[in-house]
């Protein structure tokens, strides 16, 4: 194959876990009385961090920088123990990765869920051949910061023009983009395909299969 190596996002991309995350954030909102809101509203919040999340999803106020750190730990408490209640893989997404596996193309997710959370939904719903599977440990490292991915990379004893990286959110092009990457955007996940050519996305495809295409 062309390419050596292919990094996955892990939300909207691989796996719906849209219903499971808003679920778990609309527990902490309606504990506090506060507005919730519908799985497609939680879309456009995520993609960025659970903080980033939740500041969007917590009203404005003058106390908010102390609520969103309490309604993170909670937030955390209460999806580590959903996180996998309704997540699955997307139609598809088990045949391309038996499929690149089969052809000896190594596999590896970079997520801004938090590093914990993207483990174990990673090892509860796919195969257990991704390696390595990381998400956020550091607020100042997540997408579109190109450390972890450059350092994914050496894991794997490849270089950045060797891979691909594949996500459905600008941040995932943009962190392809700053790793001087090959970026391929999904049209199934929590984006439309209007923000992914925006961004300068240098494949978009519509199905998992035709990512053998590109590849």
């Amino acid at each position: 194959m062309k390419y050596k190596a292919v990094i996955f996002d892990l939300d909207g991309t691989l796996v719906n876990s849209i219903y499971d995350i808003a679920d778990a954030m609309n527990t902490v909102l309606r504990k506090r009385n506060f507005n919730t809101f519908d799985y497609e509203t939680y879309k456009s919040f995520v993609g960025h961090g659970v903080r980033s999340l939740i500041l969007k999803a917590v009203p404005e106020s003058p106390e908010k920088a102390n609520l969103v750190d309490v309604c993170l730990k909670e937030m955390l408490d209460i999806y580590s123990n959903c996180c996998t209640d309704k997540t699955h893989p997307y139609p598809g997404i088990l045949s391309l990765l038996e499929e690149l596996k089969s052809k000896d193309v190594k596999l590896a997710i970079l997520s801004n869920k938090e590093d914990s959370l993207t483990k174990k939904v990673a090892a509860a719903v796919l195969p257990d051949y991704i390696y390595p599977t990381l998400g956020l440990i550091e607020e100042a490292l997540k997408k579109p910061n190109p450390k972890v991915l450059l350092q994914i990379c050496e894991t794997l004893n490849v270089t950045p023009k060797e891979c691909v990286y594949v996500g459905d959110t600008r941040a995932d092009i943009q962190v392809a983009k700053n790793a001087n990457m090959i970026s391929v955007g999904v049209s199934w996940g929590f984006r439309d395909q209007e923000e992914l050519v925006k961004e300068g996305a240098h494949h978009i495809i519509n199905t998992p299969a035709d990512l053998l295409e590109i590849l």
